[in-house]
């Protein structure tokens, strides 16, 4: 039987860290995202990472950006603040950064899967889409997910923003009221579309079904494990 003895990483050189699978939100040391299902841990102190992030490459490439090479930085490179051209958020830690065209990606955005498959549906990753968001309304700008009838499209930085507001609030706030607030945001995409969609017939039925699966999935895809697993753990953090 082999022995986990754990991997080395130069930004916790002190202790090894070990691949270790959970069911309550953490936030990642690395790229300072949430995170949820395997993680990288050091059992001496509180120090967590994602895979991608205790695992990362020192150059990449990726299909949206064809004229960029990405870099692998501990920290943003520059003075300024920067942001994430995947799902817009801010920039504090480990970053994919391309010099030539002033581009950056989270670890964990670069990592998203271009397709999501919940049985029924196909969900593609997309640079832009011309349809609206189901949970802002808005097009925006950023990565989403789009079903393959071009009719539901979901950014990530929407379901970004969700699962941290929701994850403060049940986890360091301790405001029940809040909680319940937030959680309820996430299941109710299917109210959002029937709303988008004149609230009646085939097709507001249709979407509501796509919706039942893409938010778990899309939600498992950005905390870095799009599996059935974790998909039914954030299933059960969003519904209780």
């Amino acid at each position: 039987m082999k022995i986990d003895e754990g991997i080395s990483n130069p930004f916790h050189p002190l202790h090894k860290l070990k691949l270790e699978y959970t069911e309550i939100p953490f936030n990642c040391d690395g790229c300072k995202d949430a995170g949820i299902g395997l993680k990288y841990s050091c059992r001496h102190c509180d120090f967590d990472l994602h895979k991608a992030c205790a695992k990362p490459f020192l150059a990449i490439t990726h299909p949206f950006y064809k004229n960029c090479e990405f870099q692998f930085f501990y920290s943003p490179p520059g003075q300024r603040m920067r942001i994430c051209d995947a799902c817009r958020n801010d920039v504090t830690g480990f970053v994919y950064h391309c010099r030539r065209c002033d581009f950056d990606l989270h670890p964990c955005c670069v990592n998203l899967p271009r397709v999501l498959d919940d049985g029924e549906h196909n969900l593609y990753l997309c640079l832009k889409v011309s349809s609206f968001c189901h949970q802002c309304g808005d097009k925006g700008s950023g990565w989403s997910y789009r079903s393959q009838c071009k009719g539901y499209n979901l950014h990530v930085s929407c379901v970004k923003k969700l699962l941290v507001e929701s994850w403060e609030a049940r986890y360091l706030n301790g405001d029940k009221n809040r909680v319940r607030e937030l959680q309820t945001r996430i299941p109710s995409l299917g109210g959002t579309l029937k709303n988008h969609n004149g609230g009646r017939g085939r097709k507001a039925e249709k979407y509501c079904k796509i919706a039942g699966g893409a938010v778990r999935l899309i939600v498992s895809a950005v905390l870095g494990d799009p599996t059935s697993i974790i998909g039914a753990v954030v299933a059960g953090i969003l519904s209780k």
